[in-house]
């Protein structure tokens, strides 16, 4: 069953699932997918804990005695995610070792409130970082103007970093200037290069969904013919950049430190629309030096009829370019998609914890010892 996914294993992509809940840890279910399906790591985000949280009654004993003591809404969320993250780090560490870091990496993100603010960006990525104190996690920081100069100073103190919500080739290549950055800051501050990893969350169905909705407003047969191409474009081209930059002086000097490219990973890569295929952003990104973070859905679906054929994307740049060029020509602008998608990212990642504080708040009350 699982040929597709070891095909595309050996292709160089590390297969992520982007699913994490106290239930897949406990249930063994994590430690089945890592031994069965070639999963290489885990995502999460606050929505991923908002519904396993709110669902089931797996967090129950912890959110009694965290109600007991009174905490706050936020520590409560803290101790509960960080929880599941230690665990799954815990599950994933075989995975760490056998890759020597590269992968057996679990993910956990920054309050997606602080997106804009550097500062409280850079001591959450600290706190986060100590409260898991585990080697093989990620911290997700969003790629906002603000999160930039936050990637420079986590990365500078030695702390792996999983960059979110990129949607532009122009904001992809400031990450990775980030990333670089960061890593020149860390060797001259005397650490040690080969312990510090990243990867970059490239952002793939998303852009089809909007540039698909202008094209159907346009309604051409011209417009309609170039639906479904813009994201693999995208991310294809997002990959171009990544060659150019990772065979650099600059990256070379920093090679022979011993440091580590950052990865792109595809995320988002759950198809929107019914009528493509459903492992679309899966069989047709496939290169070496990728991750990608898949929903379970998409991991059944590429499991089970993925056709994976080798490298899909070197050697598409050229085409990948006339396509985002026939888009622009239409008049739909690139950079008000990625803009906008930006935004609307950053918005959908403060509702999803404003969710998980209000389901969080509820549960804790439900649990609340009686008052004497």
């Amino acid at each position: 069953m699982a040929d597709a996914l070891k095909r595309l294993s050996d292709e160089g992509v590390a297969i992520w699932l982007d699913d994490l809940s106290r239930k897949r840890i406990t249930s063994g279910n994590l430690a089945e997918l890592i031994d069965q399906q070639h999963v290489v790591g885990v995502t999460t985000n606050p929505s991923i804990f908002q519904k396993a949280i709110s669902q089931g009654d797996g967090y129950d004993q912890q959110l009694s005695d965290l109600a007991a003591r009174k905490v706050t809404v936020e520590e409560a969320i803290r101790m509960i995610t960080t929880a599941d993250v230690r665990d799954a780090a815990d599950i994933l560490r075989p995975v760490f070792d056998a890759t020597d870091g590269q992968d057996g990496r679990v993910s956990i993100e920054v309050d997606p409130r602080l997106a804009h603010n550097t500062k409280a960006t850079v001591a959450e990525a600290k706190q986060l970082a100590w409260l898991v104190d585990r080697p093989n996690t990620l911290i997700k920081i969003p790629a906002t103007m603000g999160g930039l100069p936050a990637i420079t100073e986590v990365i500078g103190r030695g702390i792996s970093v999983n960059v979110t919500l990129i949607f532009s080739l122009e904001r992809y290549r400031a990450v990775m200037d980030a990333y670089l950055a960061g890593l020149e800051k860390a060797k001259a501050a005397g650490l040690d290069l080969s312990k510090i990893h990243s990867v970059a969350s490239f952002f793939v169905s998303r852009v089809d969904t909007e540039i698909d909705k202008r094209l159907d407003g346009i309604g051409t047969d011209e417009a309609k013919a170039l639906k479904g191409k813009a994201a693999l474009a995208n991310a294809r081209l997002a990959y171009e950049a990544y060659e150019e930059v990772f065979s650099s002086e600059r990256w070379a000097a920093l090679d022979k430190a011993h440091a580590n490219k950052q990865r792109p990973l595809w995320a988002s890569t759950g198809v929107k629309d019914p009528a493509y295929k459903d492992t679309l952003y899966v069989v047709d990104l496939v290169a070496p030096g990728t991750v990608n973070t898949m929903p379970e859905a998409t991991l059944e679906a590429t499991a089970d009829h993925g056709e994976v054929s080798g490298d899909t994307i070197r050697g598409t740049y050229e085409q990948a370019r006339a396509e985002l060029d026939a888009v622009a020509k239409l008049g739909i602008s690139y950079d008000d998609v990625v803009q906008l998608l930006e935004d609307e990212g950053v918005e959908k990642f403060e509702a999803s914890w404003n969710d998980l504080l209000k389901s969080t708040e509820a549960e804790l009350k439900r649990l609340a010892p009686a008052e004497d």
